[in-house]
């Protein structure tokens, strides 16, 4: 009962002052919405990142080659890479953990067809290159060996590839383009991939087989990159080095050190792309606390000012048998009541927020049931916390100097 009665005085007392008590609120909502917005953000970017390594393929190992030093000059990664195709048996034949294995080779390409040209890559890899993305066309079907042995013309090409060239919606199965002027068959339309971790088209280029990437569009014989599969995700690490060990076999006796090679997983990869992502949602949750800072300042100064005007009502409270810790629990419940609906205000405003954002900036956004509580926590702390000062001073009053005030 003396609950209820404390809470029936504290919201007359918020009543009886509605555009200061709304204007108290309004430091919680704009923390609590600050607080889900940001949080939203942050998330929502880290489950895009996720989404986007997790494009990759399945449980991908990537090699590239690392520096080198010739002459006593430090060259740069890749420059004179020592990657063969024999290097992928190797890792196939020796290596436990790892299901498939294909080189990477690409390049720079003007494809036409009739009368439209566009701008791409082609990417040159075994026919295992599709599945180790896990990557499968959309119409028509992947390169076979025998297109991989005789270099045979032919791709499949990317969504943008070929909405450019052919339209939306279009089956360019069976077409013939022409790739740097050499004509090439259209085997099949890859399903759409979207952008990576670092906001690139991955739907805009053109797959074919290694050796018609190597021989007829590069003219060379340098292995870029290799991209190979572990067997599970539990097996990544020890895919790792089982691949490093047999690598720095086949360089034992030969010029180096073996370190002509980076081993990258898409463990690393991941850590890689978060970081910044982490950085930036720990900035912008810093901000927002500031704000919930700056509200509970807010709550706590017009609680002071409310004590003090309400002198006489509190010596008069306790002239007729009020308690000091009746008269904290009043103050206390005020201040608790301020922050509650600030809380449900700031809540209904950051989701309104994130969606603003989402649609305006075309950003991602994930609202997570526990940023909600977190919000509420974070109101309902601070009402605690910065109503509890202006509650003890009030109960601590002099019955007879508070009857006395003016």
């Amino acid at each position: 009962m003396r609950i209820l009665g404390t809470l029936t005085i504290a919201f007359r007392s918020i009543n009886r002052n509605k555009m200061r008590s709304f204007l108290t609120m309004l430091g919680i909502v704009i923390g609590v919405a600050a607080v889900i917005a940001m949080l939203a953000v942050g998330q929502g970017a880290r489950d895009s990142i996720n989404a986007q390594i997790a494009s990759l393929g399945t449980n991908v190992i990537i090699i590239i080659p690392g520096a080198q030093t010739q002459g006593g000059a430090r060259m740069e990664a890749g420059a004179a890479s020592r990657l063969t195709e024999e290097d992928v048996q190797a890792i196939l034949q020796n290596c436990p953990s790892v299901s498939m294995a294909s080189p990477i080779a690409r390049s720079g390409v003007q494809v036409k067809y009739g009368g439209q040209n566009w701008r791409t890559s082609a990417y040159g890899g075994y026919p295992s290159y599709l599945p180790i993305r896990d990557w499968e066309p959309s119409i028509g079907a992947n390169f076979t060996e025998s297109d991989e042995r005789t270099a045979n013309k032919v791709c499949l090409v990317g969504k943008t590839v070929a909405e450019n060239l052919f339209g939306e919606d279009a089956d360019p199965v069976g077409m013939v383009l022409r790739v740097n002027d050499l004509p090439f068959k259209i085997i099949g339309l890859l399903s759409s991939k979207g952008q990576n971790a670092m906001g690139q088209d991955q739907d805009d280029l053109i797959v074919c087989p290694f050796s018609t990437v190597q021989k007829k569009i590069l003219g060379e014989t340098r292995v870029r990159m290799l991209t190979i599969s572990a067997v599970s995700p539990s097996a990544i690490e020890s895919a790792r080095q089982e691949i490093n060990e047999t690598l720095m076999t086949r360089r034992k006796g030969s010029e180096g050190d073996g370190s002509d090679y980076t081993i990258r997983t898409q463990t690393d990869i991941s850590d890689m792309a978060t970081a910044t992502s982490k950085t930036l949602g720990m900035l912008l949750a810093s901000i927002a606390c500031v704000s919930l800072l700056v509200g509970g300042i807010g709550i706590m100064n017009i609680m002071l000012v409310s004590v003090t005007e309400r002198t006489r009502e509190i010596g008069t409270r306790m002239a007729v048998g009020a308690k000091g810790k009746d008269v904290l629990l009043q103050f206390l419940v005020e201040a608790l009541v301020l922050s509650f609906f600030g809380g449900i205000l700031g809540i209904a405003a950051g989701a309104g927020s994130s969606w603003v954002i989402s649609v305006s900036q075309g950003w991602a956004i994930t609202i997570s049931p526990w940023s909600i509580l977190l919000g509420f926590g974070f109101s309902a702390a601070t009402g605690v916390f910065f109503g509890w000062y202006p509650a003890r001073k009030a109960s601590r009053m002099n019955p007879i100097e508070a009857l006395r005030y003016e």
